[in-house]
């Protein structure tokens, strides 16, 4: 029997476009949050394996200093270390009868294109979120104006809302534990609307939460404040917090070097092989791709979360 070429419209079959495939990437790329951050370079392709591993390079383990004369060069080193992440299939599809795509006066092709769209999006910048919040440093409040930082990967308290002070707070830590800016002057925040409403608010009087002209707008980005980039987001579900807590969700703060992407198969659009004589349809998006955190050493850590017990 011959193959089925989705593309040839007598036959129907198993579609894989280039441009299709395109346009779904591009297409998802305004709508991601956490993923846009990600760092994909150096794994790409097949045949990478099911792991994917990069290194890790301490600074020296001894400082330079001053030299005599006549004193013998100072030798040191660094330490190397390796994390890895597990590639995994990703995907979801929308079965359709051949008979629905013949009478049907909606485009069904294009409306399922559509929601796959938003299922991809929602999918792949949740998997990226787990990756975020793994990071062991976990930074919260117990007023508006104390801040107080965990870096063993659990919160000692009970959070507070967010607040200006807060804010200030926590980019001086990021700056005294050199952590390396995201775009080589800012660091980033991500948050869902709710809880930053508060912090917003406060702003306003003073015009401090508003773009500066910056080379590239950030998807969501909503405005900067000492030196953090804030971006809203909705794809990841609010984590509910104890009743105790003002704050009222996880929220984000980091610099570059954050999570790594490694991808097989980038998401793409596929068809169904046509069953029972081509009245039976589907059209998915599926991918090979996986997310590690890059850095869980303590100090070294680019992740800072903002959490509650």
């Amino acid at each position: 029997m011959s193959g089925q070429v989705w593309s040839t419209s007598a036959l129907g079959g198993y579609m894989w476009s280039p441009n299709l495939s395109r346009k779904l990437r591009t297409a998802l790329q305004p709508m991601v949050r956490f993923r846009q951050f990600c760092d994909a370079k150096e794994a790409f392709g097949l045949g990478i394996g099911a792991t994917f591993n990069w290194n890790i390079y301490s600074d020296v383990q001894q400082a330079g200093a001053a030299l005599v004369e006549n004193q013998t060069m100072p030798e040191t080193n660094f330490v190397i270390t390796q994390n890895s992440l597990t590639i995994t299939e990703y995907g979801n599809s929308v079965p359709f009868t051949k008979k629905l795509d013949d009478l049907s006066e909606q485009p069904v092709t294009e409306i399922i294109h559509k929601v796959l769209k938003n299922d991809a999006r929602k999918v792949l910048d949740i998997a990226a979120n787990v990756q975020f919040n793994a990071s062991p440093v976990r930074v919260w409040a117990s007023s508006t104006s104390s801040l107080t930082v965990n870096t063993n990967g659990t919160v000692s308290g009970t959070n507070s809302v967010l607040t200006s002070t807060l804010v200030k707070a926590v980019a001086d830590y990021m700056a005294e534990q050199n952590i390396p800016a995201f775009d080589g002057v800012n660091y980033m925040a991500i948050f869902r609307p709710t809880p930053l409403r508060p912090f917003k608010n406060n702003l306003e009087g003073i015009n401090q939460y508003t773009p500066e002209g910056w080379h590239v707008i950030m998807n969501g980005e909503k405005g900067r404040y000492e030196g953090i980039r804030f971006i809203e987001q909705t794809n990841v579900p609010v984590v509910a917090f104890p009743s105790g807590s003002t704050a009222t969700d996880r929220g984000y703060f980091f610099g570059s070097d954050t999570v790594v992407e490694a991808f097989a198969i980038p998401e793409e659009i596929r068809g169904k092989i046509p069953t029972d004589y081509g009245r039976s349809r589907g059209i998915a998006w599926y991918a090979e791709l996986g997310f590690g955190i890059a850095h869980t050493e303590v100090p070294g850590t680019r992740i800072l979360v903002w959490d509650s017990q």
